[in-house]
């Protein structure tokens, strides 16, 4: 159904979904998914700072699990909203409850104490060091007869 401009849709907006090919379904937030968990890494002479967005959340909805190297930061948002209100029927609704993770290869060497993590104004803020990295074996190839 096409919407007035003042609701922020488009006619085409389900239909050409996003140009890079995937049409997958994105529960949580739909099209305003990729605008979640905004990320900006720095890397410093000791390891790595990550600077997290996550507005609207608190501390307790965060969980941030260390597994073979990948470091996974999840969140989790609950809210209760009624379709009706005293003043009538709702007409849109943006706020949703659900979850949203990333995840980020850390190396094997990084281990959940050497990892510091601060939240604050809807900032998550990690502080990773960096570990000496192992040498990768050499690679050797093989003869195509």
């Amino acid at each position: 159904m096409y919407m007035p401009s003042i609701f922020g849709e488009s006619l085409f907006d389900d239909f050409f979904r996003d140009l890079d090919g995937s049409f997958a379904a994105k529960p949580l937030y739909g099209k305003r998914a990729k605008n979640l968990m905004k990320t900006d890494i720095r890397e410093t002479e000791q390891g790595y700072e990550l600077m997290i967005d996550l507005p609207g959340y608190k501390k307790e909805d965060l969980k941030l699990e260390l597994k073979d190297g990948y470091l996974s930061i999840s969140a989790e948002k609950h809210t209760e909203s009624e379709k009706k209100d005293e003043n009538g029927k709702m007409i849109r609704q943006e706020r949703y409850s659900g979850s949203v993770q990333r995840g980020f290869f850390v190396g094997d060497g990084v281990r959940e104490e050497d990892i510091r993590a601060k939240f604050e104004d809807g900032v998550l803020k990690l502080d990773i060091p960096k570990k000496e990295v192992k040498a990768l074996p050499e690679h050797r190839y093989i003869e195509i007869g």
